[in-house]
């Protein structure tokens, strides 16, 4: 029977039903203590004598309760209530993807993006060794907020043993009913989204899953399932015997390369598909153009050590535009065939992060960069074309008062995109001292009266929109950026960011009661957002689902989106004022291997294209090793080898760059395909060579041993987390070094030992032969070790949020740092990233790469 309103559980009071399936009925309650609404899966107490359908009940519970991921629902607390047993869980607001597909077919980026958020949430679970075994569109929820949450795990198997030995993964899976309601004991999968193994009734692992997602895939693509036939019957004879019809070819929108993929989920041999979530998720991104920065990490975070990940980002970032493209756009105005007119703001190379006009809606001022990433505050007024400094260096822009007072931060860290964090402070236009108000804050905007102001910061690992300071309005796992109040001051804009700095996401307005709504979504690179002078229109600056790159968009209240400009470039509006004038800027980002050979005076550029990466110098810095991540060196990138005195390049394969052999005969690669592989290219005459992976599934980094015969990388096992192995390359599988939870590190001269860092950010030398670990005085994980000193004593070592970079030598022993030298290009206009530094044996040479962004700043007017 129904539960009516106001029945209480505890402290759950039931407020309305929100439906009901074979696994019990759900509701929506209010959880009093902490003030805020939830749901409530309620087993029936005439349910709860049987043993079979609460051991699955309870399984649900302790299976997502294990997990703790964005894409995966959040159980929050389980009990019992007059013999039921309930589960209480975050109240998700939105529809399923089954309840979506009702429409059609789903447009390309968004199909990819579901795709990639239930990967990610997948593995995830598998991870912490849960099989799904009912993934299907009805169990993936999509929320306002565009993110994606995996829905009910009461089908799961918990691969580990329990306490008697016995393992779910040897008991058979049973075939289910294609209805999609879960029959107490009896329907473990619905027909049509299972995988051939448990179609056949054997049992279930990682790769039924990924079989799943493959349908769901297809199905969100064509709009059609991948084995619909008339009966249950009949589809699981398809999925052990067919083929769905294909997804790419002439005339059709889906590129072949989504195709591949798809396919590659659906192979009947699991041992033909994708070996992990993970890898899955890595090759959609690869495919889909919205990894611009899904795998960037805040340089001032710790080091990134997935390099191939990193690589990912570099190809979908890059897009050099020269300044005249800026007006070769076609912008739609008001009056037709008016064009627009412009006037130049900012006049030297350097990177620009925020800009507001002030009051009189005629002056500007902007924080830019005009070296490496530390920011300084810049006016321009009409009487005056060339920018005057305001201040002292180190402090941000964040927004402008109707009175002219700045918001701005100070003592700022560099995170990502045109994101810092720091200290709030107010200040004059004067160029007065800040007054510091409030720590660890990232963005803020004035109400339209001045009287207070709208913050985000990150508490508890969340991005929260507050207004007033403390009165939290929104709060998300990703992030929130760019608040700006609405003319009226009733509203809050904001851009929405499901995943953690991955710039993709939505445009959405909350009320000052916190009652949010998503005006538009689907955008990836989204940056810049203002009101316009009319109060009902959003502007903003994203890649649209058919866009090659950023454009500036307008959204009118309540959701019609139109595209305000089309133009070559990546193009941010940063404000408006009220005659309708907006100030823009067009970034252009590259990405450069720098290098210094024995006996130079200078660095030289030895990039290839425009997203050269991960460069690695010969022991006797001669030779340079690097890879190339741009559009057009291909689905693996380009592994390169050239001299350090500027010699044509040599193309030895694919691949990400790890290391050079002592003899400068070996290049060492990683192939980032799935699975992923090590490769050894000669980098003259000969043959390349696979080394064995054994059990990794995933590789992160390598290093040739002392001798070069022998290799030690960084990677994880299925389900696993990543450590060292230790492989000859003459044969043989990797034997692991160091336990689970270390990551890359540097080995000593001798070959024995190897320096790592753990989860908490401790470093650590272990014994390439076995025995217990010796902690490291003096590194912490701001520390990107480069590598040890040649007598074995120190290390060098420097951080990567700051620029230049300062390499250190810390001595093992007692922790003292001393410097060695400043690593930077002579230029160092646009350069926010200084990475991925490699050191011959003569320290003075070296190679790195580093991210340059240059930014054209202009008042457009004439564009409505």
């Amino acid at each position: 029977m129904p539960l009516a309103p106001g029945t209480r559980f505890g402290p759950y009071e039931i407020t309305a039903p929100l439906g009901a399936g074979g696994m019990g009925e759900v509701y929506r309650a209010r959880d009093a203590r902490l003030g805020r609404d939830v749901a409530i899966k309620v087993l029936p107490a005439s349910f709860s004598i049987d043993p079979e359908r609460l051991r699955r009940f309870e399984q649900e519970a302790r299976a997502a309760g294990a997990l703790n991921h964005p894409n995966v629902l959040a159980i929050y607390d389980i009990g019992t209530h007059d013999g039921a047993p309930y589960l209480v869980t975050e109240l998700l607001e939105g529809e399923t993807l089954r309840e979506r597909l009702q429409n059609g077919p789903l447009p390309l980026r968004k199909a990819l993006d579901i795709a990639i958020q239930a990967a990610r949430g997948v593995g995830a679970a598998h991870d912490k060794g849960i099989i799904h075994r009912d993934l299907k569109p009805a169990n993936i929820f999509l929320t306002h907020d565009g993110r994606v949450k995996i829905l009910d795990f009461g089908l799961a198997k918990l691969t580990q043993r329990d306490a008697s030995g016995l393992s779910e993964t040897q008991s058979a899976t049973r075939t289910a009913l294609d209805s999609g309601q879960t029959e107490a004991g009896m329907v473990l999968g619905t027909a049509g989204y299972m995988s051939p193994e448990q179609v056949r009734g054997k049992p279930a692992d990682a790769r039924s899953d990924i079989f799943a997602l493959g349908t769901i895939l297809y199905e969100m693509l064509s709009g059609q399932r991948a084995f619909e036939k008339d009966s249950s019957a009949d589809t699981m004879a398809a999925i052990l015997k067919e083929e769905p019809p294909e997804l790419s070819g002439e005339g059709k929108k889906i590129p072949p390369a989504v195709e591949r993929i798809v396919r590659h989920c659906l192979e009947k041999n699991p041992a033909e598909r994708f070996q992990s979530a993970r890898d899955l998720a890595f090759d959609l991104e690869s495919v889909s153009g919205s990894s611009t920065s899904s795998t960037a990490k805040p340089v001032a975070a710790k080091p990134d050590t997935r390099r191939w990940a990193t690589a990912t980002g570099i190809a979908a970032l890059v897009a050099l535009i020269g300044i005249g493209a800026f007006f070769a756009g076609r912008w739609t105005n008001g009056s037709a065939g008016q064009m627009p007119t412009y006037t130049q703001v900012n006049f030297r190379p350097e990177a620009v992060f925020r800009g507001r006009f002030m009051p009189d809606g005629t002056t500007v001022i902007y924080s830019a960069a005009p070296e490496g990433n530390t920011p300084q505050l810049f006016v321009h007024r009409t009487d005056s074309p060339a920018p005057q400094a305001l201040g002292a260096p180190g402090v941000t822009l964040l927004s402008i008062s109707s009175k002219g007072e700045l918001a701005v931060l100070t003592g700022v860290t560099y995170i990502n995109h045109s994101l810092f964090s720091g200290t709030l402070a107010r200040m004059d236009a004067t160029g007065e001292a800040p007054r510091e108000i409030l720590e660890g804050v990232q963005d803020a905007d004035w109400s339209p009266n001045a009287s207070g102001l709208a913050i985000i910061r990150e508490i508890g690992g969340k991005s929260r929109l507050e207004y007033p300071v403390g009165n939290v309005l929104y709060e998300t796992a990703g992030y929130v950026s760019e608040p700006r109040f609405s003319p009226r001051g009733d509203q809050i804009a904001f851009l929405n960011h499901p995943l953690r700095y991955d710039d993709r996401g939505s445009v959405d307005v909350v009320d000052l009661q916190g009652h949010r709504k998503v005006f538009s979504e689907g955008y990836g690179e989204e940056e810049g957002l203002t009101w316009g002078s009319d109060g009902k229109t959003i502007y903003f600056g994203a890649t649209g689902e058919d866009d090659s790159n950023a454009l500036i968009y307008a959204v009118t209240l309540p959701a019609k989106t139109r595209r305000v400009m089309s133009s070559p470039g990546h193009f941010f509006v940063l404000d408006s004022n009220t005659r309708g004038s907006f100030l823009v800027t067009n970034n252009t980002l590259q990405y450069v291997v720098m290098a210094r050979g024995p006996g130079a005076k200078e660095e030289r550029n030895l990039s290839w294209l425009d997203s050269s990466g991960d460069a690695r110098i010969s022991p006797d810095g001669k030779w340079l090793l690097f890879s190339e991540y741009s559009v057009e060196s291909g689905v693996n990138y380009a592994l390169l080898w050239r001299k350090t005195d500027g010699s044509p390049l040599a193309r030895l394969g694919e691949g990400i760059a790890q290391d050079i052999s002592a003899d400068d005969k070996w290049a060492l690669s990683i192939l980032p395909t799935s699975p992923m592989k090590m490769l050894l290219y000669p980098t003259g005459a000969g043959e390349k060579r696979e080394l064995d992976p054994g059990k990794i599934e995933n590789y992160e980094t390598a290093r040739f041993l002392r001798g070069g015969k022998r290799v030690l990388s960084w990677g994880s096992e299925r389900g696993k987390a990543t450590r060292c192995y230790v492989q000859n390359i003459a044969g043989g599988t990797p034997q692991p070094v160091t336990p689970e939870g270390t990551i890359s590190g540097v080995v000593s001269p001798d070959g024995n030992q190897v320096l790592v860092e753990d989860a908490a950010g401790k470093f650590a030398i272990y014994s390439l032969g076995g025995g217990p670990a010796q902690p490291v005085q003096g590194l912490d994980s701001g520390d990107t070790p480069i590598q040890w000193s040649a007598d074995g004593r120190s290390v060098l070592t420097y951080r990567r949020a700051i620029i230049p970079a300062q390499v250190e030598r810390v001595d093992l022993a007692t922790g003292r740092r001393k410097p060695v030298r400043e690593i930077a290009p002579v230029s160092l206009a646009g350069v926010l990233v200084i990475n991925g530094i490699s050191m011959g044996d003569d320290e003075n040479t070296y190679a790195y790469y580093l991210l340059r962004n240059i930014s054209a700043l202009r008042i457009l007017e004439g564009v409505d």
